[in-house]
C-alpha cells in the first residue's frame, strides 16, 4: 500500500491511504536515524489491508563512549563492544519511557495496543525488547533485529502482566562482527527461559538487513495483524 510521508524533528511517520488499522513503531541503530528503516516499508511487500502506520522516531544525539565521546544519535550510551561493556546503557531507561509515549499516542488516534508492534535494528532493538517488556499494556509483538538483551535478568524479573508471553520474531547474522551471534542467542534463551514465544531466524550475513530476513519479517506481521 502506498504511504505519505510525514516529517518532524523527532519521527519520521508513513501513514497509509486508507485509516491506519494497526501500527509498527520502529527504531534505528546507532548512529542512523529515523530515515534509515524507511524504505524497506515498500521491500515488505505488505498488503494493503491492514493498512498499517509506520512510525520511525529519531534517537537524541548524544556522546557515545564507545567512540570516543563522540555524539551522535544512540538510544543509550555503549562502553564497548564486548557483553559487559554493554549493560551500562545509560540513557535506556529514558529511551524505554519515550517509546512507551509513543505507543500511547498511537492509541489515541484509535489503534488498539495489540495492534501496535515494536521494531528496532540493532540498538533500537535492544530498546524495542524493553519497552515491549516493560509495556503497561498488551501489544501485537516485537520484533528485534541484530540484537540483544541488556540487562536481562532486570528486565524480565519487571516485565510486566500485560507482557506476558509476548510473542517476539528475532533474526541475526552468523557473521555480525558488532553484536555477535552469541548475544543474540543470549537474548533468545532468557526470553525463551521467561516463557516468550520467540520465532528464530539466522542468516549468513553480518551486521545488516538481507532480503530473506524481509521475507520474514512480512510474513510474520502478516501473522500479527491479520484481522
Amino acid at each position: 500500500m502506498p504511504h505519505a510521508m510525514v516529517e518532524t524533528d523527532d519521527a519520521v511517520t508513513l501513514e497509509p491511504e486508507a485509516p491506519a488499522t494497526a501500527g509498527v513503531i520502529w527504531m534505528h541503530g546507532l548512529g542512523a536515524d529515523g530515515y534509515d528503516f524507511v524504505p524497506i516499508v515498500q521491500e515488505l511487500r505488505l498488503p494493503p489491508a491492514p493498512a498499517i502506520r509506520f512510525v520511525f522516531p529519531h534517537a537524541p544525539v548524544r556522546p557515545v563512549t564507545l567512540n570516543n565521546g563522540y555524539e551522535m544519535r544512540a538510544w543509550y550510551d555503549i562502553v564497548s563492544l564486548t557483553p559487559a561493556g554493554r549493560e551500562a546503557a545509560d540513557g535506556l531507561d529514558e529511551s524505554v519511557a519515550r517509546i512507551t509515549t509513543l505507543v500511547a499516542n498511537e492509541q489515541a488516534r484509535g489503534l488498539a495496543p495489540e495492534r501496535i508492534v515494536l521494531a528496532g535494528f540493532s540498538q533500537g532493538g535492544a530498546v524495542a525488547l524493553h519497552a515491549g517488556l516493560l509495556s503497561p499494556v498488551r501489544l501485537g509483538g516485537l520484533i528485534a533485529l541484530s540484537t540483544y538483551l541488556p540487562r536481562a535478568a532486570t528486565v524480565l524479573a519487571r516485565q510486566t502482566a500485560a507482557s506476558q508471553a509476548l510473542p517476539v520474531l528475532m533474526c541475526h547474522g552468523r557473521f555480525d562482527e558488532i553484536v555477535g551471534l552469541a548475544m543474540g542467542t543470549a537474548a533468545l534463551d532468557a526470553l525463551q527461559r521467561a516463557g516468550h514465544p520467540v520465532e528464530w531466524h539466522e542468516y549468513p550475513m553480518a551486521h545488516e538487513v538481507s532480503v530473506a530476513e524481509l521475507t520474514a519479517i512480512s510474513a510474520w506481521l502478516r501473522a500479527r495483524l491479520a484481522g
